[in-house]
């Protein structure tokens, strides 16, 4: 079995995420049942939402204490890790991912390539 990583994105307001606590509230039955469903058939490796705060750092150091944003202001919200036989399936997973219900959001799935053990 291969492992996904499944980026979940999603627009954002000026200082925070565009989903107001009650929309995270009301979604979250239909998380739990959307990542129970993947944790039933024992592919659940980890999730998590991501804290909307955020520091950017590259060679030269601290460049921003905030996250980055597309220029739609689209984030990155939240990552799952799971293991399938195919990309296909989990493609057709994230078909029915509740964040896919917010405007400009998507799932972006990618294998992740073990480290060598040598």
């Amino acid at each position: 079995m291969t492992e996904y990583l499944l980026l979940f994105r999603n627009a954002s307001a000026e200082n925070g995420y565009i989903a107001t606590s009650q929309d995270m509230a009301d979604d979250m039955p239909k998380w739990q049942l959307w990542i129970g469903n993947i944790a039933r058939q024992g592919k659940l490796v980890h999730t998590a939402p991501i804290c909307y705060d955020a520091s950017i750092v590259d060679e030269s150091g601290i460049i921003a204490e905030q996250p980055h944003k597309e220029a739609n202001s689209v984030l990155v919200s939240g990552f799952l890790i799971c293991k399938a036989d195919s990309l296909e399936e989990v493609q057709e997973w994230s078909k029915t991912c509740p964040i896919l219900k917010y405007p400009n959001s998507s799932v972006e799935i990618r294998s992740l390539i073990p480290f060598p053990i040598n």
